[in-house]
């Protein structure tokens, strides 16, 4: 008996000690910062996205989760903090596919994989005019990732987005404020 009692103490104290974080935690650490732009877009809101544009439109036909917060005019400090704590959050079981760390910019994509589908998906650019991160979960083509994100389609997706759901009609019942 007392060995399972230790053995349980000890599982608890080495889980508690676990250096990761989740992208969720990172979410809601930062949600509320001033100056923080953050939005998820839930299942029945999911229509917002098939107008960006044929490839988005493609690759958000599998997602089943979806968030974006973007950080505007920080400080050198604040962008090493934000980067820190996304190395936090791609070190527990994410693959970086794509890191490009620069004195002006730093930017990751880095997945969850399971077999050849990628099932979740980070997208971190950081400069001091403005932070994004974008968060994907579901079923997609790493190269498809990979490709979007090369050609930048990631960095405008945020301003996109918020620009069409301002000029998309209110869903009934919904009210966003």
């Amino acid at each position: 008996m007392k060995k399972h009692i230790i053995i349980i103490c000890i599982s608890l104290f080495l889980f508690s000690c676990g250096s990761g974080k989740s992208f969720q935690s990172f979410f809601n650490d930062h949600k509320s910062d001033l100056g923080v732009t953050a939005f998820q877009v839930p299942n029945f809101m999911r229509a917002l996205l098939t107008n960006i544009s044929p490839e988005i439109n493609d690759l958000f036909g599998n997602v089943r989760d979806f968030k974006v917060i973007t950080f505007n005019d920080i400080s050198k400090e604040k962008q090493s903090q934000l980067i820190g704590e996304m190395n936090l959050v791609t070190n527990s079981n994410f693959t970086d596919i794509l890191r490009t760390n620069t004195e002006e910019k730093t930017k990751i994509i880095s997945v969850k994989e399971n077999g050849d589908i990628v099932s979740q998906a980070i997208i971190f650019n950081s400069t001091l005019a403005k932070t994004s991160v974008i968060y994907l979960k579901g079923r997609f083509d790493p190269n498809q990732l990979k490709q979007l994100s090369e050609t930048n389609q990631f960095e405008d997706l945020s301003t996109k987005l918020i620009h069409n759901y301002q000029t998309t009609p209110k869903t009934p019942g919904f009210n966003p404020n």
